[in-house]
């Protein structure tokens, strides 16, 4: 066996730079983390043995600055690069550029890369490799008329994909003529940003096809094998949300067809090191060849928990000069597993990222069972440079079901307040029937959309109590570092008993729990409950709670403005309620549209003094590698444009002055 490196610099961030950092130091390997301004104290940074600062936050700047990383591999000695995925993982410049400065890059080569980099290239490859593709377009003139032409002749509905693109980023659904024009021009100025490259092809859009991967490895010594295949059906805007292995389903020779096809495609390009091949496949079992991302996937722990095997260690051992670790007929599938992102965004706001510090962070009990692999730890920043993953939730257990129900009770431990997350939304998905039968396709978040994002419509009435009990909890206790009689919160009176009604808003609903002080407990009502209820605050901050003659326990973390009960397995939000604050807003959103996100203005799409009607398009952002349109909130005028093309906006800051209802006037001056 080959010696392997002594040192690698991960050139990436996050929870996939941690993952590959534990096994470089569970095999005695030193690491090096690279970090921007943005990340100077994050856990990918706390976890290296050395750390090198290469920046400002924009990616551009740091992340992606190729002469900045081999500068920094070579000031620590690193002998090694491990790319991780997304930034350079899959540029063949950067590749090149290690093997000239001597430095092993622990992944394909350079003419692997750029064999698969380009679609459209990719896809003339594998049709003489004899791999099965969608029809479409995949050539050299992208004249908007060309393209429109193609897209008439293949047929609607068809998708409009970036050249140089993955995932999800620069891909558009187009259903009619009339759309496609709008849809090309959003794609091409998304894939310029991401990609650097405005390339797209349009292919056939397969109605309620699954999207199912195949795992392949191949080394130095002629060997290329498959480990199985995972199923990535569940997506929303083309984006994964949860992953499984194996595919269920599956046949024993459907997986052969699909495993070979993968193979074939990853000989004939000459591959090394860690690949998937993604397939698109029709409800009759058809399958065709999409794309190879030539690099690790974000979704390889459920091949490890299905296989027993460690893919960064088999990255390491063939990129040192090894033979693939097991030969085929060595590999099992071993029970199943599955694997739920974790992301901060609200998905009742259409899941715009979410930003901010993590103020509370809890995640489940590693075990055999479960594993999380995060990028983030407590206090840590989600900021709008970088993608907004917080972590992944990978589970297994000896069968879906099994799998299913670890995952329910995994996503109940999760505890996060600072950001909004999608784990209620991944709650009832995994819950869903349609998952939970596994009716599987890529249209499944869409199709059950008003079910899953539905709020809860029977709310209990022990998270506002829990919530209220714990708040006075909190005041006794700063009381009692006070020994003046006026500080005391026990709700002492003469003759009488001192009543106070604590409100909130939760799900755009009014709630007010009416607290009589009954020391040593509070008689509390919430609409028809009237109980008695008392507590005491634990050393790990839960909350032990009676609420009548029941026991509870949960978690209550409160901020300035809002305070979150977790129990049961669920997560409860209230905001403390500011009736001025809420009046205001009202007022403000009858005459301004706000940035829902932080972001960069990409485009703007109407002119001051325009008229226009509930729901036009009035300019475009970006943020966290996705690009949003805002859009009129009713009918009305756009007196004013505050921003221009290039500008970085906060959240809620103020865009452009529009009054709603007017359709005349003066134009602005």
């Amino acid at each position: 066996m080959t010696k392997l490196f002594s040192k690698v610099l991960i050139a990436n961030r996050g929870e996939i730079a941690c993952r590959v950092m534990r096994t470089c130091q569970r095999l005695g390997i030193r690491t090096v983390a690279v970090y921007s301004a943005a990340d100077e104290n994050s856990l990918h940074v706390r976890t290296a043995d050395e750390a090198v600062a290469l920046g400002p936050a924009p990616a551009q700047e740091s992340y992606l600055n190729v002469e900045k990383v081999l500068a920094a591999a070579r000031s620590t000695g690193a002998d090694a690069i491990h790319p991780g995925y997304g930034f350079l993982s899959e540029n063949a410049e950067f590749a090149e550029a290690c093997k000239a400065a001597g430095i092993t890059f622990i992944g394909p080569p350079a003419a692997a890369i750029r064999a698969m980099g380009s679609k459209s290239a990719a896809k003339a490859l594998m049709a003489r490799a004899g791999v099965p593709l969608t029809p479409g377009y995949h050539g050299e003139d992208q004249s908007p008329e060309n393209l429109h032409a193609q897209a008439d002749r293949i047929g609607y509905p068809v998708l409009i994909k970036a050249a140089a693109g993955g995932g999800g980023k620069g891909m558009r659904r187009v259903d009619r003529t009339e759309d496609f024009s709008a849809a090309l021009a959003s794609c091409k100025r998304e894939a310029a940003s991401s990609f650097g490259d405005d390339h797209v092809l349009i292919e056939r859009y397969i109605l309620n096809p699954r999207h199912i991967e195949v795992q392949v490895f191949a080394d130095t010594h002629g060997n290329v094998l498959s480990l199985f295949e995972r199923d990535c059906s569940v997506q929303r805007r083309h984006q994964k949300v949860l992953e499984e292995a194996p595919a269920p389903g599956m046949t024993p020779e459907r997986r052969e067809a699909m495993s070979h096809a993968a193979c074939e495609a990853a000989r004939a390009v000459g591959y090394v090191n860690a690949g998937t091949v993604e397939f698109i496949v029709s409800p009759d079992g058809d399958f065709h060849f999409m794309e190879m991302n030539t690099r690790l996937q974000v979704e390889h722990p459920v091949t490890e928990m299905i296989t027993g095997q460690d893919l960064v260690e088999w990255q390491l051992r063939v990129a040192a000069g090894d033979p693939l670790p097991m030969r085929k007929e060595q590999l099992r599938i071993h029970g199943h597993a599955l694997e739920a992102r974790i992301y901060a965004e609200d998905p009742a706001r259409g899941f715009l990222p979410s930003t901010g510090r993590l103020l509370h962070y809890k995640q489940p009990e590693a075990s055999d069972h479960v594993r999380i692999d995060a990028g983030v730890g407590q206090d840590d920043e989600i900021t709008a440079f970088y993608d907004p993953m917080i972590a992944k939730l990978i589970v297994w257990d000896h069968d879906r079901p099994a799998a299913l129900e670890r995952m329910r009770r995994a996503l109940g431990a999760f505890q996060i307040v600072g950001v909004k997350t999608n784990i209620t939304f991944l709650q009832a998905l995994v819950a869903s029937s349609a998952f939970s039968n596994a009716e599987l396709d890529t249209g499944l978040i869409e199709r059950e959309r008003e079910i899953l994002l539905s709020p809860a419509q029977d709310l209990s009435a022990d998270e506002p109590m829990l919530a209220a009990l714990a708040h006075m909890l909190q005041e006794q206790s700063a009381a009692s570092n006070d020994s003046s009689p006026w500080a005391m919160h026990d709700g002492w009176r003469v003759n009488s008993s001192l009543r106070r009604i604590l409100s909130f808003t939760s799900q755009g609903a009014r709630m007010n729990v009416d607290v009589e002080y009954a020391a040593p407990a509070y008689r509390m009502r919430v609409g028809t409950a009237d109980l008695r209820v008392q507590g005491e605050l634990q050393a790990d901050g839960s909350l032990r709670a009676t609420i009548g003659a029941r026991q509870l326990k949960a978690t209550v973390v409160e901020t300035q403005h809002t305070i979150s009960v977790f129990h049961d397995g669920q997560h409860w939000e209230g905001a403390w309620l500011d009736p001025l604050a809420q009046r205001r807003s009202a007022e403000e959103g009858s005459k301004d549209v706000r940035s829902p996100m932080p972001g960069l203005i990409t485009a703007i799409l109407v002119a001051p003094g325009a008229k226009v009607s509930k729901g036009t398009p009035l300019l475009t952002m970006e943020a966290m590698k996705m690009e949003y349109s805002v859009s009129a909130p009713a009918d009305g005028l756009v007196r004013s444009i505050l921003y221009a093309v290039g500008d970085q906006v906060p959240e809620d800051s103020e865009l452009l002055v529009f009054v709603a209802g007017q359709t005349s006037g003066d134009a602005p001056v």
